[in-house]
Order: structure tokens, then sequence, then C-alpha cells
């Protein structure tokens, strides 16, 4: 690269700041002659809070550039091109393994009955807050008022009743890509809490126990590599309590986050074995082999675009975003860098057969060749974005058959041959990818506390940290938790019960209680 290094990062830093100036400027008053409006001072790198002073409005800030744009209906907000991307490579790689599966996707109505909705107690208890309820068509009250699905058994449901009659019916294995709704709710956060959203949901049902509670376990660890081997957010495989599992199910198991920031957990996906409650209610029977009459086994599980969120939360700096090469719509910028009196064409023609040569190879790559931007400009404007690798190709680059490459991740530069490139930025991507997870696990590992008493739990939740605490299982004692803890941040509640469980020596008591403890228990507050 021509010149110092210092001295180029002070006068691209100085360009960018100049150059946010200026655009303000000419939006406001459309002339160059009139007064300066006043704009809110930035940060060199275009964020004008830091990640551990103010999270809520970093986070924000962080979505609103090219992830999502607001809505003029509070809780709904428009996803762009770029957050879109990220869903379809995760798309892409779930729907894969579903084929492998035999799962076949489908598409049910957003519309529910009232008497579908309600023909499963428990479960329409626990979504009746959130409902949203179609009441009128134009000027007209509809006769019967219909909901907008929250989930979709009760829309499903019926009509596996009429699909399975016999024992070669099953298993019976259907998934659909959509949107639900879930209208009641405080904070709207983008991609975290909204009151519309997309996932994927699975619906599946099998003659025995056996089938159902392997399949749980099998999609729970695709969720898992969606998380770990995609998003590179290290999560915790495990069971739901009685109070936490999902509305009318046997049981659920889910993979559970950790934001160090805020300390709090996410609930990153579930999967849940229904038992026969459902096909009890919907009356799923078919003829097995005997030619007796039996009840189906069922599962659901699924994930939603809240997986954008987690990885958002989990790897952001007082840039913008950074993406996991394996899920960034766009893994390596290329970025010319000509100086007065430059070849400016021969280094524009440079990042154009270096694009070609990436993509070529397999690797997501574009270049940015825009005119109207100094490179200053675009190092912070693809920062802000998240891609995983820049390179630069300067005249000194195009000499030298070079180029600089400058890892997102952890800013290391290295001045690369071309000859050599693209194996030497798959590796990168490859290191990359594999030092984000490390560097999330150690932050989630570190906020990791062992507690056995009330005391030690109260004093671990008030430094926001991940508590492990050995528990006796009991509902009330879940509930009292919840009583203790209330606070203007939200209670804390158990997360997940690991799956990979410590040792718990005999004579081990509840933290909470003072029973003898049963199991290890994930504890903290949630968004």
């Amino acid at each position: 690269m021509d010149g110092p290094s210092e001295k180029k990062e002070k006068v691209v830093k100085e360009k960018v700041v100049k150059e946010k100036v200026v655009k303000e400027k000419g939006a406001t008053s459309g002339q160059g002659g009139k007064k300066k409006k006043d704009v809110k001072k930035e940060t060199g790198l275009g964020l004008s809070v830091k990640k551990d002073e103010n999270f809520g409005e970093w986070y924000s800030e962080v979505c609103k550039h090219e992830m999502i744009e607001y809505y003029d209906i509070s809780g709904c907000y428009i996803l762009r091109p770029w957050s879109m991307s990220i869903w379809e490579i995760m798309h892409a790689f779930f729907d894969a393994e579903l084929k492998k599966m035999k799962v076949k996707n489908c598409y049910f109505p957003l519309f529910v009955s009232p008497g579908a909705l309600e023909r499963e107690t428990d479960h329409i208890e626990g979504f009746a807050p959130e409902v949203a309820w179609v009441t009128k068509s134009g000027k007209s009250d509809l006769e019967v008022p219909l909901a907008i699905r929250p989930t979709s058994e009760t829309v499903m449901y019926p009509y596996f009743s009429k699909w399975i009659r016999g024992h070669r019916d099953l298993p019976l294995k259907l998934n659909q890509w959509c949107n639900v709704v879930r209208w009641e709710f405080s904070n709207p956060t983008p991609f975290i809490r909204s009151r519309e959203f997309l996932w994927q949901e699975g619906h599946t049902a099998y003659a025995t126990k056996e089938e159902a509670d392997a399949e749980v376990l099998h999609v729970l660890e695709l969720y898992r590599r969606i998380y770990e081997e995609y998003l590179a957010v290290p999560i915790v495989k495990g069971m739901k309590s009685e109070n936490e599992k999902f509305a009318g199910g046997l049981y659920t198991t889910s993979v559970e986050a950790f934001i160090p920031n805020t300390g709090r957990g996410v609930q990153g996906a579930t999967s849940h074995c229904l038992g026969q409650n459902f096909a009890k209610m919907f009356e799923i029977n078919y003829e097995n082999e005997k030619g007796e009459t039996a009840m189906v086994w069922q599962n659901s599980w699924a994930y939603t675009t809240r997986t954008i969120g987690v990885m958002i939360m989990t790897h952001g700096d007082d840039k913008g975003l950074i993406l996991p090469p394996k899920i960034a719509p766009v893994q390596v910028v290329v970025i010319p860098v000509p100086y007065k009196d430059a070849n400016t064409q021969g280094i524009f023609d440079a990042c154009i057969a270096t694009v070609s040569a990436l993509s070529e190879a397999g690797i997501r790559a574009e270049e940015d060749l825009r005119d109207n931007y100094s490179p200053g400009w675009k190092y912070s404007n693809w920062e802000m974005k998240g891609v995983p690798l820049r390179i630069e190709i300067g005249p000194r680059d195009l000499e030298n058959d070079q180029v600089r490459t400058v890892r997102r991740d952890n800013g290391v530069k290295e001045d690369i041959p071309r000859g050599g490139l693209v194996e030497h930025v798959k590796e990168l991507l490859v290191k990359i990818q594999e030092n984000m997870f490390e560097v999330a696990k150690q932050k989630r590992e570190a906020c990791v506390e062992v507690v056995k008493t009330w005391d030690e739990f109260s004093n671990a939740l008030k430094e926001k940290k991940l508590i492990l605490a050995p528990w006796c299982d009991e509902k009330e004692v879940e509930i009292d938790v919840k009583q203790r803890t209330k606070g203007e941040t939200g209670a804390a509640k158990t997360l997940c019960s690991p799956f990979d469980q410590p040792e718990l020596p005999e004579g081990t008591l509840c933290f909470a209680s003072g029973k003898p403890a049963k199991k290890w228990t994930y504890w903290g507050r949630s968004y």
C-alpha cells in the first residue's frame, strides 16, 4: 500500500467524518451555499453510541444500517435485502436437511377459526394474550371473527386427522416456511421481539413415542448447527421446565444463547414433543398393524428470524455488525484505493479480476467501484454491514502484484500475492468463522456462575450472570423464584436444564427451597 499505514488511517477517518457532514448538509439544504444543519455527533466509524455504554441504542443503530427499517406499526419491521439474504442462507441449509429427513414442505392458511383454536384448552390459554383477531370486512362486522395464526398446531391438525387413517400413512412429516403474528407484548425489539416474524415450523406424526423422541433430538441438533456452525453463537442444549414448556405439549427442548452485555438469556429455537394430547383433541387416530385403533405421537419444532438478532447482539462491536463468513451475504468486498495520478482504470480492472477469481471459487465477493465515495467512507460502510474480509488494491499493490486483506473480526492486515489469493482467502474465512465462535464462547463462559445458595444466586443475578444452580425441579419453587426476583428488568426464571449435566453430589440441596436437588439448571433473566 502507498504511504505509512498510520497516515493512511488518519486520512481515512478524517474523510469519513467530513463526508458524513457534507452528505447531511446536501440532503437537508439541497444547496452547497446554505448554512449547514446541526448534525448529531458521530464516532469516526458511524455509530453515535458504544456497545458497552448504551446497548439498546447501539443495537437499534446497528439494525437500522441496512438490516431493517422501522415501520409505522409498532413492533413490525421491514426486513431489508441484507437481513433477508442472511435468512435465505439459513433457509437453504435447513431446508436441505429437511429433505434428508423426508420432511415435505407445505403451506396452510394464515387464518384460524375460533372453533379450531379453542379445541386444546392449555394451548389457547398459553397463546390467548398474543392472538390477533380479524373482526371486520370493510365496514361490516364478520359473523365469526378469525384469528391470525400465532402458531399452526390448531390450523394443521384437523387435516392430520383427515389424512392419517392407517399405519401406512405414518409417519407424516410436514414443514412450512411462513410468517406468524403474536400481538400482545411490551418492549418490541427488532428480530428479538416483534409482532410479526418469519419462521419455519415442522409438524410430524409417528406411530411410536420412540420415533418422536428421536426426531426431537435430531432437529435440536440441527438448530445447534445453525447457531454454532453458521452464526458462530455458542448455545446450551437442554430441557425446558414444566412452567416454560410449550403450552399443551408433553415436553420441550431448546437451544439457549446468552448475551453477556445485557446478562439475558435468549431462547434460540425449540423442538417439542407434543405427546398424544393434540391427537386426542383432534382425533388423530389410525388403524395399526394389528387392526386396532391407536393415537399418533406428535412433534412440532421451529426457529425464527430471532436468530439474526442473537447474532447481531453476540458479535457486533463499536464499528457495527460483524458477520460470520458462513452467513454473510457478501464474504469479501474489494475496494480500489486510487491516489492522485494513479492508474485508476488499472486498479479497477484488478478489483474486477479479483472478484471474478473469488466468485469462480464459490466465494461471495463484490467490488465497490462507486466514484462518489472515498475509500475511507467505503471502509466504514462495509464495516458497519459486517462483511468478514476487505481487500484493498492501490497503485503499489498493482505494481507489486499483491492485495491487502483486512479482517473485520480483529482488524488484522496482510499483504498477499495475487497468485495465491483465492486459497489464502478460503483459509482466512475459515479462520474468521472459528475465531468468532471461540471469542463468543469465551465471553459466554466468563459469564457462567455456579451457585448453591439463595444469597449467591441473588448476587450473581445482580451481576448479570448466566447462573447454573442445583434445583429440586418443582413448579411452585420456580414460580416463587420469579416472584422474589421481580423488578424493573424482569424476573429470573429457568432457561433450561442442560443435557450435559455436571455431577450432582449426593445430598446437594436446591438453592431456592432447601429440598434435595434433582438436577442442575440454568437460570437468569431473558428476552
